[in-house]
């Protein structure tokens, strides 16, 4: 066995913030089936952290999950030692293979009527967030790892109400051009996957719950429906296979073919 084979070997594990419920939640389920390990943060709900976590225990997997505002960058420093003592506590290890900058709110609001408080919570939990989390996780990241930021469909096709988030987003798509260029040298790949309309309680479930608005958007894909987290959490775990290991650098959009 070469000793590629045998890094190949040891157990992976990924960090996916928000990964107690919706997205979060079932792209770290997503992995677990993959059998990689998985630490989740939550922002409040340590029950429903916690129901995450056995979830991934009963595929087989390690997990842990660890309190985060995604939005406190003062927080940070303290979240990476909490997160050195889960990794040396769980895994014995220093170090984690895959960071999925999954979470995040919705604040939907016409550009006339969105405040700077507005402005300032998404930039702070979408983009500045992601930017500085990343940043001081990077000594924690394997070489060779990987890194997905998740944006969404609005960066490319518009709906009112949302320029502020979307315009997060198209920030993130940025930073993720730059990150793949600038950690390249370390062998790690940074994509970013932008999902559709999906059935969660994201934005307070609305395109779940409103009838109406579902059956616009499911009129407005190819694929004739709405998505839900299954065809997004397992397109994750799969980019981050081996089979994908040289792409890097991409947008990639997981909408069901909305607006093409």
């Amino acid at each position: 066995m070469t000793a590629e084979d045998i890094s190949n070997s040891k157990t992976k594990i990924a960090l996916v913030t928000g990964g107690s419920r919706g997205l979060g939640r079932n792209t770290a389920l997503s992995l677990a089936h993959k059998g990689i390990d998985v630490v989740i943060t939550y922002h409040s709900n340590k029950a429903e952290a916690n129901a995450t976590v056995e979830a991934i225990k009963a595929l087989g997997r390690k997990a842990a999950a660890l309190q985060l505002d995604t939005g406190a960058i003062k927080t940070f420093d303290d979240f990476a030692s909490n997160l050195k003592a889960a990794l040396k506590d769980n895994w014995n290890s220093a170090t984690f293979n895959y960071l999925i900058n999954n979470a995040g709110i919705g604040i939907g609001k016409p550009f006339a009527e969105t405040t700077e408080a507005d402005f300032d919570t998404l930039m702070n939990i979408h983009f500045k967030g992601v930017y500085f989390l990343t940043q001081n996780l990077l000594p924690l990241i394997t070489d060779g790892g990987r890194i997905v930021n998740l944006s969404s469909g609005l960066a490319r096709f518009s709906f009112s109400g949302y320029s502020a988030y979307a315009s997060m987003k198209g920030a993130i798509e940025v930073l993720t051009h730059y990150l793949a260029k600038e950690l390249g040298p370390r062998g790690i790949a940074v994509n970013t996957v932008a999902p559709g309309a999906i059935e969660t309680d994201f934005g307070g479930g609305t395109v779940r719950d409103n009838a109406d608005l579902n059956k616009m958007i499911a009129g407005l894909t190819a694929l004739g429906r709405v998505g839900v987290p299954d065809d997004i959490g397992p397109m994750i775990a799969s980019l981050l296979s081996e089979d994908n290991r040289w792409i890097n650098g991409q947008r990639i959009e997981v909408s069901g073919g909305m607006f093409v």
